[in-house]
C-alpha cells in the first residue's frame, strides 16, 4: 500500500514495444529522410571514397566529429566539400543515429526546404507556412543540405537569414552541408557559418576540376571539327529570312561563347546547326582555356547507369556531380531519351540544380517546348535565366544534295 507506484497503470512489455515502434514510425516521418534511413555510420567508410591521403584524413577527421555530434548535439557542424565526397551521407548519419536513439530530427535539402516554404503560401498545402517554418526553427536538430546552391533572391535570402539568425541566435544544433567555400557564400550566412564559439567546420575535400572539361573525350571527333569558322551561315540557296535567321543564330552563339551566362536553349529540326553551334561554343571555351562539358543527352544516361557495375572506373556520384557542377554544360539532343521515371528524374536533377545555382548552361532540341515535361520546361523557358532560339534553317544536309542536284541538272543543260 506505501510503494509510491501504488495504484498507477504500467504498461506491459508488449504494450511497451509497441509505444516504442510507433515513436519511431513517427520520428521517421518527422525527419523527412526518406531513402536516406540508409546512410549511417555503418554504412560509411572509415576513410571515405577519395584515394589522396589528405582527402582521406579530412573524412576522418569530420567522420569523428560527425560521430560525437550525434551523440551530443551542440552548436553547429558545417561540412564542407564537392559532390562524391560524402557530407551528405555524413548529415545523414547524424540524423538517423539521433532517430535511432529516440529524438526527433528534421532532415531537408535548402533548395526544396525554400520550394516547400513558397508552397505552403497555397490555400490547398497540408500544412500552413507559418506551422510549416516554426516546426523548422526550432526542431531541436535540424540538418541543411547542400546550402548555397539556392536562387538568391530576396526572398529566399530574407528566409534563410530568418531561420538561420533564430538557430544562432538560440543556439539551437544545426548540421549543414555546402558544396561552396565559405568564403563565396553571402556574407550574412558566412557569418554565422564561421563564428568560432558555435560552429565547427570540416573541409572533407577540396574542389576538383576534372580534365575532361577542358577538352574533349573519345567519342567527340566530329564536334572537335564545329567550329564558329566552319558553321556556314550563307547558304544563299536558303530564303532571305532563313538566311537572316542562321546569321542571328551565329551571333547568339559567338555571344554566349565570350561570355556564358544564363541558358541558351537552341530549337530547330535535325541538321539545322543547332549541335554545331552548341559544339562550336565548347571548343571556343576550350581554346580559351576554360572549362566546359558537352554530353549527349541520351549517350550522358547510358552513362550514367553503367557506373553502377562493378568494373566502373567512375562512380555514380563522381559522374553526376560532375554534370551537375561544370561552370558550363552543353546537354546536346534533349528529348532523344528514353522517358523512364529513372530518365526523367536524373534529367530533372541536373536541370534543377542548374536553375538554381544559375551555372551556365547550353541545350539543344528539336522537340516543341510543349513535348518537353513541364518541370524542365518551365525552367528553360524563364526569361529571367533563359534565351530560348529557334533556328528556322531546313536540314543542312538535305538542303545541300538538294543543291548538288541542280547544279548537275543545270550543267546538263
Amino acid at each position: 500500500m506505501g510503494h509510491p507506484d501504488f495504484g498507477k497503470a504500467v504498461p506491459c512489455r508488449c504494450a511497451q514495444e509497441e509505444f516504442e515502434r510507433e515513436l519511431q514510425v513517427r520520428l521517421q516521418r518527422y525527419s523527412n529522410l526518406g531513402s536516406l534511413t540508409r546512410f549511417t555510420f555503418a554504412s560509411l567508410l572509415p576513410q571515405g571514397r577519395s584515394t589522396e591521403p589528405q582527402n582521406q584524413q579530412r573524412f576522418s577527421l569530420a567522420l569523428e566529429a560527425a560521430r560525437a555530434f550525434a551523440i551530443e548535439p551542440k552548436g553547429w557542424l558545417v561540412l564542407i566539400g564537392p559532390g562524391g565526397s560524402g557530407k551528405t551521407h555524413l548529415a545523414a548519419a547524424i540524423a538517423n543515429e539521433r532517430i535511432n536513439n529516440g529524438y526527433p530530427a528534421f532532415f531537408q535539402s535548402v533548395p526544396d526546404l525554400l520550394d516547400h516554404l513558397r508552397a505552403a503560401f497555397s490555400p490547398d498545402s497540408e500544412i500552413p507556412y507559418d506551422e510549416l517554418f516554426e516546426r523548422v526553427r526550432n526542431v531541436p536538430l535540424l540538418v541543411l543540405d547542400d546550402l548555397g546552391v539556392q536562387t538568391s533572391t530576396p526572398w529566399t535570402m530574407e528566409k534563410l537569414d530568418q531561420l538561420l539568425n533564430h538557430r544562432f541566435n538560440n543556439e539551437l544544433p544545426t548540421v549543414i552541408t555546402t558544396s561552396t567555400p565559405v568564403t563565396e557564400l553571402e556574407e550574412s550566412l558566412r557569418s554565422r557559418l564561421t563564428d568560432p564559439q558555435l560552429s565547427q567546420i570540416f573541409l572533407i575535400a577540396e574542389r576538383a576540376t576534372p580534365l575532361l572539361e577542358y577538352g574533349w573525350g573519345e567519342g567527340f571527333e566530329l564536334q572537335k571539327s564545329m567550329t564558329f569558322d566552319r558553321f556556314d551561315w550563307k547558304r544563299i540557296n536558303l530564303p532571305i529570312e532563313q538566311r537572316e535567321n542562321l546569321k542571328e543564330s551565329f551571333r547568339i552563339a559567338f555571344d554566349f561563347a565570350k561570355s556564358p551566362e544564363g541558358w541558351l536553349v537552341l530549337l530547330g529540326e535535325t541538321g539545322c546547326g543547332k549541335t554545331h553551334l552548341a559544339a562550336a561554343i565548347a571548343n571556343y571555351r576550350y581554346q580559351a582555356g576554360q572549362p566546359a562539358l558537352f554530353m549527349v543527352v541520351p549517350d550522358f544516361l547510358d552513362h550514367l547507369r553503367s557506373t553502377f557495375s562493378p568494373e566502373s572506373e567512375v562512380t555514380y556520384d563522381q559522374l553526376f556531380e560532375r554534370v551537375k557542377t561544370t561552370p558550363l554544360l552543353t546537354l546536346d539532343d534533349f528529348g532523344e531519351h528514353s522517358t523512364t521515371p529513372w530518365a526523367r528524374e536524373k534529367l530533372y536533377q541536373v536541370i534543377n540544380y542548374r536553375y538554381n545555382a544559375r551555372l551556365a548552361t547550353v541545350i539543344t532540341t528539336r522537340c516543341s517546348l510543349d513535348e518537353i515535361d513541364s518541370p524542365v520546361s518551365s525552367r528553360l523557358t524563364d526569361p529571367k535565366i533563359s534565351l530560348v532560339w529557334n533556328i528556322t534553317a531546313p536540314d543542312y544536309r538535305t538542303d545541300a544534295t538538294a543543291s548538288r542536284r541542280k547544279s548537275a541538272r543545270q550543267g546538263k543543260k
